[in-house]
């Protein structure tokens, strides 16, 4: 057995939003659930009567039975949590705070804890908050697809918390997680391995195979939530990093029109000959993969590069991005790491996602000098997050 404790690296500043979705799941259980737990029924309440014949109760029922076996927190589930049976828009949202006992929370709210901070500083606090309340109704909404006539309340932040993973899948696929290994009484010890390796685990074998294999077997853990919250997630963050590479860069470039570019072949000679302002308009101006693919490995860098120098950093980060997912085995794919790492470490609030492309350029830099410039930036950030956390410590 395994379980995450900690990862690394960790952006700079505090996660005060994860700490108050928390704070939050945590104050409900021991203010509302736990009392409700060993609270008494209500005779009169009207939600009594519905629980009942949901539960298949008919004829007369002694008070005593009802005392002995349904508490104030069988009926506050019943009420708040989501029953797919019968649809409540305030149910979507009132489910997620809700939880089945101490482990539940523990487990959900150390998850949160570990992978919550990256994803909260890579889409800020409202988008976050957006982001995780979203991916909480899409994996409720997605186990509903599987239950439909389920009366059985589905509870718990883990479809959110799943969100969160899937996001952190995608976006950190290189950060390293600290991870406790207990196989009493032989082995008792903490690792490190890749994120991408342990939430894959979580999500194929402790959630994928199960569902798909023991959809019956009546663990009481609902894993089409966890599926459903985590693919919620990866399709989020990808549509983010679309959203912001399509309509939050620069305005759309307009073709030099010294350089009559009716053929994607003029962009090399642009660029040989130094008029790359030309040869960066055209080259952002191209809509399909096809098009780009034809441009020489050497010109998109040199593009890249230029756009740099200019400071048109968003710019710079699109040909960097698009050389990585369209040229994967490139042997210039080194450089277009270090660049889009340098276009990223203009904002602050991505130096994590800086860290992770420098990362990336050092481990497959074909030259020293490169290793030793994206070491430089490491350690740069490095250094920072230090004086940060210095800073806000004092």
């Amino acid at each position: 057995m395994f379980f995450p404790i900690a990862d690394t690296p960790n952006p700079p500043g505090r996660p005060y939003l994860t700490w108050a979705i928390m704070a939050a799941n945590i104050a409900v259980y021991v203010l509302v659930s736990l009392p409700a737990s060993t609270g008494k029924v209500n005779l009169n309440d009207p939600l009594l009567f519905d629980y009942l014949k949901v539960l298949g109760v008919q004829g007369q029922v002694t008070a005593r039975d009802v005392y002995q076996h349904v508490s104030a927190y069988d009926l506050l589930v019943f009420q708040y949590g989501f029953r797919p049976a019968e649809f409540s828009f305030v149910a979507l949202f009132t489910s997620l705070f809700l939880h089945g006992g101490l482990m539940h929370l523990a487990g959900n709210m150390l998850f949160l804890f570990i992978f919550g901070n990256n994803v909260e500083c890579r889409l800020g606090r409202i988008g976050y908050l957006l982001t995780y309340l979203s991916c909480g109704i899409i994996a409720t909404l997605f186990f509903a697809l599987f239950a439909a006539g389920s009366q059985v309340p589905l509870i718990g932040a883990s479809g959110a918390i799943f969100g969160v993973l899937g996001c952190y899948f995608l976006w950190f696929p290189r950060n390293r997680v600290r991870c406790f290994v207990f196989l009493f009484p032989f082995l008792m010890t903490s690792i490190y391995l890749s994120a991408r390796l342990v939430l894959g685990f979580y999500l194929l074998i402790d959630n994928l195979l199960p569902f798909v294999f023991s959809a019956n077997s009546g663990s009481g853990i609902a894993h089409g939530a966890h599926i459903g919250g985590f693919l919620g997630g990866l399709g989020i963050a990808w549509g983010t990093d679309r959203y912001f590479l399509v309509f939050k860069g620069q305005a759309k470039p307009t073709i030099n029109q010294n350089i009559k570019l009716a053929s994607i072949h003029k962009i090399c000679p642009a660029a040989s000959i130094g008029e790359l302002a030309g040869a960066a308009d055209c080259y952002l101006d191209l809509s399909s993969r096809e098009e780009r693919i034809q441009v020489d490995s050497a010109d998109v860098i040199a593009v890249g590069a230029y756009l740099l120098e200019k400071n048109s950093f968003q710019d710079a980060l699109r040909v960097f991005r698009r050389f990585i997912a369209e040229r994967p085995t490139d042997s210039l794919i080194d450089q277009a790491y270090l660049g889009a790492g340098k276009a990223l470490l203009q904002n602050p609030r991505f130096a994590t996602s800086a860290y992770h492309y420098f990362l990336s350029a050092h481990d497959l830099a074909r030259s020293e000098q490169l290793a030793v410039e994206a070491k430089t930036y490491l350690r740069m950030i490095e250094q920072q997050r230090q004086s940060l956390q210095q800073n806000k410590d004092d």
